[in-house]
């Protein structure tokens, strides 16, 4: 009998949300100095320029401050830099670089996990917690509904004015967050003030993971799954329908500690998404998988094929173009003996 997620239902205990808040264990290592810009992409020198410019600035904002009334000393406001550009362009590189390079305590996370650790610890606590940090770095910071718009705006505004410096990347520069997706014009006070927040640093050039590689690979078939996952000890083979039903039944911040010490992912039967809610918690399965550099295999169809043209075509288009990179991407890996 094969281990299974669909039987896993991890719990990450409150008080351990913040603390969990680090870099992806691919991201353990990475420097300044150990990204390689590409010659023929002059932004990506200046980047990362601009990324070490940036961690110096938050070293100093920490340790400095100001003079206020009777000699009371306050932060600074925080420094704010958004890293924006297309899929595998070194941009989480850079943002775990800023994290590894600034001072304790600090943290590091994806917009969802953001998200949740503030709906988990209520708003005042998750700014209490977070403003003795000296950064925040988001990841995949996009805007998916007016709420979390709302939430995130008056979460890194209140941390700001603390001195808690922030720093995120995404594909979408701040003033077109929500576009396609929702009402943004609506919103647009909202989403001005988060804009106001960063400097915005355009990072081009095309995606590592696709350079000088093959397309898709054939999809298995369910025999020879089955022996795959036999041969490695540890391995996890789902139904693509049931791991999609499991996937709905929990917050998406709990997907990386589902997978936790998984050497090797094998799903049976995958098709295009049923609908966007089901794809959406795909994109965030698949980010989870890239970011512990699990390896994928799967039988029925192939792996850039879940998403459908239609949903591509929509508002929704660059999670599911960098979903479909990274599941690419994994599906590469060398699966383990």
């Amino acid at each position: 009998m094969h281990a299974r997620l669909v039987d896993r239902n991890p719990v990450v205990p409150a008080d351990q949300l913040i603390a969990q808040m680090v870099p992806p264990a691919m991201f353990d290592e990475v420097s300044f100095a150990s990204y390689i810009p590409d010659p023929n992409e002059p932004s990506q020198a200046a980047a990362v320029r601009k990324a070490e410019e940036f961690a110096g600035k938050v070293a100093k904002i920490r340790s400095g401050g100001r003079r206020g009334l009777f000699g009371k000393k306050t932060p600074s406001t925080g420094a704010g830099l958004y890293l924006d550009g297309g899929f595998g362009v070194g941009k989480t590189h850079l943002l775990a670089s800023i994290f590894h390079s600034s001072p304790s305590p600090k943290a590091f996370g994806t917009f969802v996990e953001l998200t949740h650790v503030v709906g988990a610890l209520g708003f005042n606590k998750a700014v209490e917690e977070l403003s003795s940090h000296s950064v925040l770095c988001i990841d995949e910071f996009e805007l998916d509904d007016p709420g979390d718009t709302m939430l995130v705006s008056r979460l890194l505004t209140e941390l700001s004015a603390r001195g808690v410096s922030i720093v995120a990347t995404s594909n979408t520069l701040p003033g077109q967050l929500g576009e396609g997706r929702f009402a943004a014009q609506d919103f647009l006070r909202e989403i001005k003030k988060l804009g106001s927040i960063f400097e915005t640093i355009r990072v081009d050039g095309p995606d590592y993971r696709h350079r000088d590689l093959p397309p898709a690979p054939e999809p298995t078939d369910d025999a020879d799954l089955l022996e795959r996952a036999d041969a490695v000890d540890g391995a996890t083979l789902d139904d693509f329908d049931e791991l999609c039903a499991h996937l709905s039944t929990l917050h998406p911040s709990r997907y990386g500690k589902l997978i936790e010490g998984v050497p090797a992912v094998f799903i049976k039967g995958v098709h295009p998404a049923a609908d966007q809610s089901v794809a959406l918690r795909l994109v965030v399965f698949a980010d989870r998988l890239y970011d512990a550099s699990i390896p994928v295999t799967v039988s029925g169809a192939k792996l850039d094929e879940i998403f459908t043209p239609e949903m591509v075509a929509g508002g929704y288009r660059k999670k599911y173009l960098r979903a479909t990179s990274r599941l690419l991407a994994l599906s590469r890996f060398e699966v383990p003996a």
